[in-house]
């Protein structure tokens, strides 16, 4: 068999998370390249990759051997003590059959859940339970046998390979040498007497490579990988180093390095020969349900269909008994009833507990669904079809997505673990992205971190972006790469490392639910410090082995939705059905949804669907539906089209069934389903084979969309058509098919949205305190919600010590108010940055205690000081939380120190007993008294840094706007406002003052400008908002005064090319710059009867402040009226804040104004 080829049996896959660089697709490309027969892959103690490793090499003519590199104790498992380096000693475990795979499965799942210590790890007594169909080898250098070797325990190394000899079986268990230059590192080469020890037990030898990146060129990029793991730089001469010769050689390669003993290498092809496993991907394993009264799953579930269909319909017709027979059949027929009792039960759970759930996607189309309480859209009604969730002709595991209410996920979860025993989370890998593999590779190569920062920011955020297109689409990074050999080093190994796995964490909502021990089907594992089961595999080969992934979405809009209906029925006493709210009601469907009034309405908040809204004055919940399908990429071309023909513009189709079908759209195709009911209707085509055209369609699959036709036009004819017209219904098809929508899915979210806009127009301040209490965590959410409560008049109090909850507060002055819904918001005390959450429960806890709080050292006294820190006090004060207890917010600042001493030492006077003692002489001083005594003397905070305090931990000014600071000047010079900007004209010259909110920055992409940055920014003046352009060129001049928060004036002209208009920017100017750039009016209110001393003084301040503004006096005479007088244009001014100031202290606070010139 000599010189026959090889096979490499110990690899590392990028599964080996932060050590192997090997992708699995690359993987199987170089094995054909080297006609290689079989490759194993071995990750560092998991089968994370298994599922994906078998499917890539499944009929690839390379035979994929599945294995794991295990951590061994040669202790117990369960033990917990002594050095890494003495109690993780590695060892190659290979699959030689299905038998051997099922225990690979187990010896993974229970090092993580029994064994993990460093690693997790595997010792003598799994190992013996689970040898069968295992072929074992020594490993690397790591392995026990030659570490005992390199420590000089000779006798032990030898009584280690008997203990694995024996545990494994004759013949089971090999001897595993490389040859790697790491050896001359050792103080002694453990090869030759490994080779002894093999011939001395009669053990075969195997060569193996320990592979960890693909190419030999790929050294250096998998030397950074290593430092990216350890958290080294290359310059540390200290660290890990791996060999340079660790990567895929070939057979021939290998042949040579091993050609003293050749049997090393012809072992591998008869282990590769042995090694035959066949992972069953056919079989499904969902659990199993127990109906009561001994009924089969399906007996069950009709009654329990039927059951629903009576309370649902009433009256069941022939054509709801025909859906459900008919639902039923395909459902029973391929064994799902069990999967559909399952998904009830839980809800039904759920909804006793008052935990809201809903059907959501594909799954709201089926009857069954909706008369067991699954979701409350009507499939009949509304169109919905079973086919789009179920293929009736193959036995794919049907898919419900259940949105839950947030709050009450865990207790839901919960609940399914106890009841059905074997769930678990399924994890998710996150990867080295564009963005993040240049940080981490710069931080390996010690590249300064402003350096790293720049080029960073020069890629483009995003999940599909890649380094290859950052470079092709930024003109920037490109030069910086040609130029800089520190950026080409950085990109050139992310361009190597870029895509592999760097961490596995935990999906957001999939679970998988069995009731046969998950472990005989997959490998779990366990995050350190935690109990929960995560899956080894990813979802979809979580799917493929069979077992049953459901997706608990928790839904922070169902938890908004009833956090609003508890506060409703608290403050006001009002229950609230929110499933049986009129959905023809005009005051949310005009006075919301038609008036664009959606901010914090689920699904209809953007710009761009607020105005599809007000242009089509939605007068049903079928609207929108269509609305939430067509605002999408692609289906956004249909909208003119429709929005016309909603107000009246005619319009027709090729045949009556095509007007039956697209009637509620007004003969657009808008949905999948009406596409898929016509090619089923008019063609003959099954609807499900329908669904599949669509996605044919929208894929561009050539070859299926010429099949379908043709079966298409067939029926057509057969239906009386002929053969022109089909075609042309078919050119229909093809040109508006691909834009489809899922309308199960639009008609879920319709609904949903329809019940948030009913919160929103009849409980207004409840629904957006709940609103701002779920998206406290968004800093741009919340200042949305903030600036809509505003505009609904409601006003946002901050937070206060004695008032505020966690959560955002509805807050009423007076019975009137309450009944006239006429309230405030109280700032959460959740939302205040930097306070947590045990802080927040003791601080509501003592205040309950002590019946409120009098003041800063009364807090203090009662607060639980361990949780409450000094830094959590000054977060309050920072934030408002002490204003209403007299003194300024320096004070409170400045007493703090002295505040949490007192507060320590009282309450360690109360613990001791002695502060009962000072009381009974009269001798206790109450923390009101002290604060009076004790709040220094200081002067308040200056109204910016207050108000910087606030921003930074509210993500707001509550108090005032910086803004108002500056409103005469911004009144002054501005031309317009932000809400004069839409009856301005096309280009029309434009100086604006506001204060920037937000900024896009935006690399051009064709052009003149092609690779340059841009900015939008989102602009705040006193009137409103507004959008400010900034294209390269300005960008480039004036990208150091574009800050948030900062108050600037901008010279432009408008835009109104799109729907909602811009300004394009000229310059921008300072505020302090603007007066010596622009003119304003200057008006000062005279009396005649001043003395001549206020007159000279008065002219001496305008002499001193000589500029571009002209000046004019309105005199009051004494009989009342009014005279204007402008002063000489030699005395124009300045009229900055000292001329200001000046002028109103000769002639009073109001004898000044600016007026904005004509």
């Amino acid at each position: 068999m000599s010189n026959q080829g090889f096979s490499h049996l110990h690899l590392h896959t990028e599964y080996s998370l932060l050590d192997g660089a090997v992708k699995i697709p690359e993987l199987l490309k170089k094995c054909r390249e080297y006609e290689m027969a079989s490759v194993a892959m071995t990750d560092h103690g998991n089968l994370y990759g298994a599922i994906d490793f078998y499917k890539t090499f499944a009929g690839s003519g390379v035979k994929p051997i599945i294995g794991l590199e295990a951590y061994y104790t040669p202790g117990k498992r369960q033990e917990r003590t002594g050095t890494q380096k003495d109690s993780n000693f590695h060892l190659l475990l290979l699959a030689e059959n299905n038998t051997g795979y099922q225990n690979l499965i187990k010896l993974t799942s229970l090092s993580y859940t029994e064994g993990l210590y460093y690693k997790p790890r595997v010792d003598d007594e799994l190992l013996s339970r689970y040898s069968e169909g295992i072929i074992a080898c020594s490993a690397c250098l790591g392995g026990i046998i030659p570490q005992y070797i390199i420590r000089g325990r000779h006798e032990d190394a030898v009584k280690a390979a008997e203990n694995y000899a024996k545990i494994f079986g004759e013949n089971n268990f090999f001897i595993e040498i490389q040859r790697h230059s790491w050896v001359d590192e050792e103080p002694v080469d453990p090869n030759p007497e490994m080779i002894e020890i093999a011939k001395k037990l009669g053990l075969g030898l195997v060569a193996t490579n320990d592979v960890h990146f693909l190419n030999k060129a790929d050294y250096e990029a998998h030397d950074i990988l290593t430092c990216i793991s350890t958290g080294k730089i290359v310059s540390d001469e200290n660290r890990m180093h791996y060999p340079t010769s660790v990567y895929l050689k070939s057979p021939q390669e290998m042949r040579e390095l091993f050609s003293d003993v050749p049997e090393a290498c012809d072992n591998t092809l008869q282990i590769a020969e042995r090694c035959n496993v066949e992972i069953d991907l056919e079989t499904q394993h969902a659990p199993k349900f127990t109906p009561p009264e001994k009924k089969t799953p399906g007996e069950y579930l009709r009654e329990l269909v039927y059951k629903g269909a009576e309370e649902r319909y009433k009256e069941i017709t022939e054509e709801i008994k025909n859906r459900i027979e008919r639902e039923i059949g395909v459902i029973d027929g391929k064994g799902f009833s069990s999967y559909f009792l399952i998904v009830w039960e839980f809800c039904n759970w759920a909804a006793k507990n008052g935990i809201p759930t809903g059907a959501r996607g594909s799954g709201v189309g089926t009857i069954v669904g909706y008369c067991l309480g699954l979701c409350n859209v009507d499939p009949i009604r509304y169109g919905l079809l079973f086919e789009r969730f179920m293929d009736p002709e193959r036995n794919e595991m049907p898919d419900i997505d259940i949105d839950i209410c947030q709050d009450g996920r865990p207790a839901l979860l919960n609940y399914v673990r106890e009841k059905y025993g074997e769930i678990a989370q399924i994890t998710t890998f996150g990867t080295m992205g564009a963005k993040c593999v240049i940080r981490d590779v710069g931080r390996a190569l010690d590249v300064p971190l402003t350096d790293v920062n720049r080029v960073a920011k020069m890629i483009p955020e995003g999940p599909k972006v890649t380094l290859d297109g950052a470079l092709e689409d930024d003109h920037d990074l490109k030069k910086e790469y040609q130029d800089n050999p520190q950026t080409k080093k950085m990109i050139d190994t992310g361009l190597k490392l870029e895509g592999l796995s760097r961490h596995a964490g935990v999906h957001a909502c999939a679970v998988v639910i069995a009731d046969e021990p998950l472990d005989t089907m997959l490998p779990l594992y366990r995050q350190s410090g935690s109990e929960d089961l995560i899956t080894q595999f990813e979802g979809p080969y979580v799917e493929a082995v069979g077992l049953l992934k459901m997706d608990f979405l928790g839904l922070r809009t169902l938890s908004i939705i009833e956090s609003t209906k508890r506060k409703v029925k608290r403050i006001h006493g009002d229950h609230i059905d929110i499933e049986a709210v009129d959905i023809k009601d005009q005051n949310v469907l005009g006075g919301i949804f038609g008036a664009g009034k959606t901010k914090g309405v689920f699904q209809f908040e953007s710009a761009g669907m607020v105005r599809l809204l007000k242009d089509l004055k939605p007068d049903r919940l079928e609207d929108l539906i269509a609305a939430n399908a067509l605002y999408r990429p692609g289906p956004m071309d249909l909208i003119d089209d429709f929005v016309a023909r909603k107000h009246g513009a005619k319009w027709e189709v090729p045949h009556p069934v095509m007007e039956e079908v697209l009637e509620e759209t007004f003969g657009i195709m808008v949905y999948q389903e009406q596409v898929m009911q016509i090619c089923h209707r008019l063609g003959g085509i099954k609807l499900r084979e329908a669904y599949k055209l669509i996605k044919a369609i929208s894929k561009k699959k050539e070859k299926i969309i010429a099949d379908k036709k043709q079966h298409f036009i067939s029926g057509c004819v057969e239906n009386g058509l002929d053969k022109e017209q089909a075609e042309n219904i078919f050119a229909l098809i093809e040109k508006f098919a691909g834009y489809g929508f899922n309308k199960s899915h639009s008609s879920r979210y319709a609904f949903v949205a329809f019940q948030t806009a009913y919160l929103k127009r009849y409980w207004p301040v409840e629904f957006m305190a709940s609103l701002l209490t779920y998206e406290k965590g968004d800093q741009t959410k919340a200042k949305e919600y903030f600036k809509e409560c505003k505009a609904m008049g409601i006003d946002i109090l901050p937070p206060d010590i004695n008032e505020s909850f966690v959560d955002f507060k509805a807050a009423y002055d007076s019975e009137k108010d309450r009944k006239n819904k006429c309230g405030k918001i109280r700032f959460g005390l959740g939302a205040i940055k930097g306070l947590g959450e045990k802080a927040i429960e003791k601080i509501i806890e003592a205040r309950e205690e002590c019946g409120g709080f009098t003041g800063l050292y009364h807090f203090c006294e009662n607060v639980d000081l361990r949780a409450v820190t000094k830094q959590s006090i000054e977060a309050l004060i920072k934030a408002g939380a002490f204003d209403r207890l007299g003194g300024s917010r320096a004070q409170f600042f400045e007493a703090v120190e002295s505040a949490v001493k007192a507060g320590q030492t009282a309450q360690a006077d109360k613990l001791s007993g002695q502060g009962n003692l000072f009381a009974a002489f009269g001798e206790e001083e109450s923390g009101q008294e002290a604060q009076a005594n004790s709040l220094p003397d200081v002067p308040a905070w200056p109204p910016a840094l207050m108000l910087s305090y606030e921003k930074d931990l509210l993500g707001i000014f509550v108090t005032s706007n910086p803004l108002s600071r500056q409103a005469d000047t911004i009144t002054a010079y501005s031309t317009a406002h932000s809400d004069e900007i839409p009856k301005l004209a096309d280009k029309a010259d434009i100086i604006i003052g506001g204060m920037i909110t937000d900024t896009k920055i935006f690399t051009t992409k064709s052009g003149k400008n092609a690779g340059k940055k841009m900015c939008i920014v989102s602009f705040e003046d006193l009137n409103g908002e507004c959008e400010i352009v900034l294209f390269p060129d300005q960008f480039a001049e004036f990208s150091h005064l574009i800050e948030q928060d900062k108050i600037i004036f901008v010279q432009g002209k408008v835009d109104k090319s799109r729907d909602n208009p811009q300004i394009i920017a000229k310059r921008v100017i300072l505020p302090e710059l603007v007066m010596n750039q622009f003119s304003t009016n200057v008006f000062i209110k005279w009396k005649s009867s001043y003395e001549e001393a206020k007159v000279e003084k008065l002219k001496r301040v305008i002499s001193e402040y000589s500029g571009k503004s002209p000046v004019f006096l309105e005199i009051k005479t004494e009989d009342g009226s009014i005279v204007t007088v402008q002063f000489d244009g030699k005395f124009a001014v300045t009229p900055d804040q000292n001329f200001r100031g000046q002028v109103r202290s000769i002639a009073g606070d109001s004898a000044l104004e600016l007026r904005r010139s004509k």
